[in-house]
């Protein structure tokens, strides 16, 4: 495992045992904190810190990496939240209207925001907030 793969998987991590402690937390470890409750088929991972750091999820194994899982729901908040790019709010509140809560919704919308992200790296690029748009409008 590389130190860089740790170094982001650790953030997630600490929020959840500062949430089951009970210890403050910071806007962004309460934001983590929330998304992994909401996520109870994850918490035996994160009761087991070493294998959550170094286990691998290979996508050609049909498995779900949880930390990718858990970032892309974070991002998709945090999009939201700021309107960036301008109109993914809206395209938000209309998934969780249509879907009738929010964790459904953004799990509608989590392969319209991966594949702009792939994208985005193989062009070397930033994402291209108009065709992720489009993507949700359309899928």
């Amino acid at each position: 495992m590389t130190p860089d793969r740790r170094a982001m998987r650790q953030p997630f991590l600490d929020a959840w045992q500062k949430f089951q402690q009970h210890l403050p937390l910071t806007p962004i470890e309460l934001a983590v904190s929330d998304i992994i409750r909401e996520h109870p088929e994850y918490h035996a991972l994160f009761a087991d810190p070493e294998r959550a750091l170094s286990q691998d999820w290979p996508p050609e194994h049909g498995e779900t990496n949880p930390f990718l899982h858990l970032g892309l729901h974070l991002s998709i908040r945090e999009m939201a939240q700021i309107d960036q790019p301008h109109g993914f709010k809206a395209a938000y509140l209309q998934r969780c209207e249509r879907h009738g809560d929010r964790l459904a919704a953004e799990h509608a919308m989590m392969d319209c925001l991966a594949e702009s992200l792939w994208q985005a790296q193989r062009r070397g690029a930033e994402p291209d907030g108009a065709a992720l748009l489009d993507c949700l409008n359309n899928f």
